[in-house]
């Protein structure tokens, strides 16, 4: 499964998170720091990848669009980059688990 984090994440994290997630990518890298959510959305969408961000409007979208793209939604507040990276690697099983349902389209992660 592969991952695209937002910007208001490190994209650092694409290489620290590699060997988990590897194909990953940071919005940055794919030329949409600047764009608006819904193009994010839409990207994620037609690319395969799992939104992994701390801004509760991706929510608000899988509410009003459904999925894909599913929604890793981190709930931590203020925290370092090592800090997002721990969770994703102490939670990999339940980002895989997300990914696999039929039936799931966000997880929040706190």
């Amino acid at each position: 499964m592969k991952l695209l984090f937002d910007q208001n994440l490190s994209p650092r994290l694409v290489d620290l998170l590699s060997d988990l997630y590897p194909n990953s990518a940071h919005v940055s890298l794919v030329e949409l720091d600047r764009a608006l959510d819904v193009a994010l959305w839409n990207y994620a969408s037609e690319n395969g990848y799992t939104i992994v961000t701390k801004d509760a409007d991706f929510d608000e979208l899988s509410q009003a669009r459904g999925y894909p793209p599913k929604i890793v939604w981190l709930r931590l507040g203020n925290c370092t980059t090592r800090q997002v990276e721990g969770l994703l690697r102490i939670r990999h099983a339940a980002v895989v688990a997300l990914d696999a349902d039929p039936d799931a389209g966000v997880l929040e992660l706190i």
